[in-house]
């Protein structure tokens, strides 16, 4: 062979091998690669849920949920508000004063929310903004069965109220211990968001003892448990469950500025809900043990003021003349760090552990006083000053209205030396005599109205009914008589 045949074989040989070597590897792809394609996501059909295959380290909430969605109702409400309308009518104005120009006008509402069953025979926990203005309350079971409930309570503070149906036989939710629940933990949200039937949502406890100041009132008590499970309008009312079912609190209220859940709801915990529920069973009000101290939240300055190694507890602004605390010793400036042995480092977690407590029960309080540690056992007060049990009148429940004094500010402008504000009617006695929000009554039977006390030892003085005597914002007197019997 001579050296050009032996150059033109050696080059197709060469080309021979590496053209097999790209068709193998070719092939080898095509057979053992799997092809990598973009993955367009359309966001307005994503799911809820991750892949099976992301879920191996996850608890199995499966047993909380079955548990809880038949113990969890639907609640809905009918009722009726009133409306405020300024017409700004000046020459009103002129002739009778700020304010005549106002009407009032009332609308019929519904509204929907959640509860949760905690006996067999037909108790219902529920929230009272829930069913504050309704005139009717239907409960949907998760069996679709339909009842009529009545309202056996409410506690306006902490936003709880009692339902009761008549049922039997009924499934409930064994309550749990909101104090053992740990930042991280995980915990499902059941209710009735947007009227979607027995919906259940997980997340984790993201804090505990969280205050948000949504309750305006004067006596505040808001403890609430903060979790990152989705909560939505529809599900106030509903259970908070850990991952053995058993309910640890009640789903109130979200932070968002929407509307819709933005990333963190809060629920009452179990340890206050328990207490205002058995009270209300027992007595129809709630009997709350008052301290006696007005508190603030301590900070480094006044740690650093009070010569304190770090910054805990909570510090005593003022202390009640004649309250338990005075009467026990402990003073203005004192800083409280425990409660029962409980330790103490902000203002919601002092209120939800004193509110556990009745009026006449004792509790240890251990305050920081001078740098040194002094133990103090308080007597708890309820808001009169005393120790005994606050009954609630039936009669005066059934007036269905609440009420808040009247400022200096409307003394002046209306001419009245005292008076009690209508501030909410729902059904009851006061709307059968067509009394409207805004009504200041000054006499109820001939005795000066000044405070709610006032009225309520006229009406459990009365033997068939009141004869108010009051006056409008706008300046217009009316008379009502108001029927007590059944």
């Amino acid at each position: 062979m001579n050296i050009k045949n032996f150059v033109i074989t050696f080059v197709v040989a060469i080309f021979g091998a590496f053209t097999g070597v790209i068709i193998y590897s070719k092939l080898s792809e095509k057979h053992f690669r799997i092809e990598e394609k973009p993955v367009y996501v359309d966001s307005r059909k994503q799911y809820a849920s991750m892949p099976v295959s992301m879920q191996g380290g996850l608890p199995d909430l499966t047993f909380a949920a079955e548990k809880s969605v038949h113990a969890v109702v639907h609640v809905n409400v009918k009722g009726r508000v009133t409306y405020e309308y300024n017409f700004g009518n000046p020459l009103l104005d002129f002739f009778f004063g700020p304010g005549s120009g106002i009407r009032q006008e009332t609308r019929p509402v519904m509204g929907f929310g959640s509860g949760v069953i905690l006996t067999n025979d037909g108790f219902i926990v529920t929230n009272n903004h829930v069913i504050e203005n309704a005139d009717e309350i239907e409960v949907v079971l998760n069996d679709r069965r339909t009842f009529k409930a009545i309202k056996a309570g409410c506690d306006p503070i902490t936003d709880l109220a009692l339902l009761k149906i008549e049922a039997s036989d009924l499934q409930y939710l064994k309550y749990g211990d909101s104090d053992e629940l740990k930042i991280g933990e995980w915990v499902l949200a059941v209710g009735n968001p947007f009227n979607l039937t027995s919906t259940v949502t997980a997340g984790i406890v993201s804090a505990k003892s969280r205050s948000i100041q949504l309750n305006e009132r004067q006596i505040e008590l808001e403890s609430f448990i903060q979790t990152d499970a989705a909560v939505n309008a529809g599900n106030s009312g509903g259970a908070l469950v850990n991952t053995r079912g058993e309910l640890i609190g009640i789903n109130t209220a979200i932070a968002s500025n929407t509307g819709a859940f933005s990333g963190y709801s809060f629920a009452i915990p179990v340890s206050i809900v328990k207490k205002v529920i058995a009270d209300l069973m027992e007595f129809g009000e709630v009997q709350r043990g008052l301290l006696g101290v007005s508190i603030g939240e301590m900070n480094s300055d006044l740690a650093k003021e009070l010569n304190l190694d770090r910054v805990r507890g909570v510090y005593v602004s003022e202390v009640v003349e004649d309250g338990g605390a005075k009467l026990a010793g402990i003073r203005r400036g004192d800083v409280i760090i425990s409660v029962n042995g409980d330790p103490i480092n902000t203002v919601p977690e002092l209120h939800e552990r004193v509110s556990r407590h009745r009026p006449g029960d004792k509790i240890e309080i251990i305050a920081i006083r001078d740098g040194k540690n002094k133990t103090f056992s308080v007597t708890l007060r309820n808001i009169h000053g005393n120790t005994d049990v606050i009954h609630t009148s039936s009669i005066f429940t059934a007036l269905g209205v609440k009420f808040e004094p009247i400022s200096e500010k409307e003394k002046q402008t209306l001419r009245i030396r005292n008076g009690l504000k209508v501030t909410n009617i729902s059904s009851g006695k006061f709307r059968d005599a067509g009394i409207n929000v805004g009504y200041i009554i000054t006499k109820a039977n001939r005795v000066p109205i000044s405070k709610e006390d006032d009225l309520r030892k006229v009406v459990e003085l009365a033997d068939e009914g009141l004869f108010l005597t009051g006056i409008y914002p706008n300046g217009r007197i009316a008379y009502y008589a108001v029927n007590l019997q059944d």
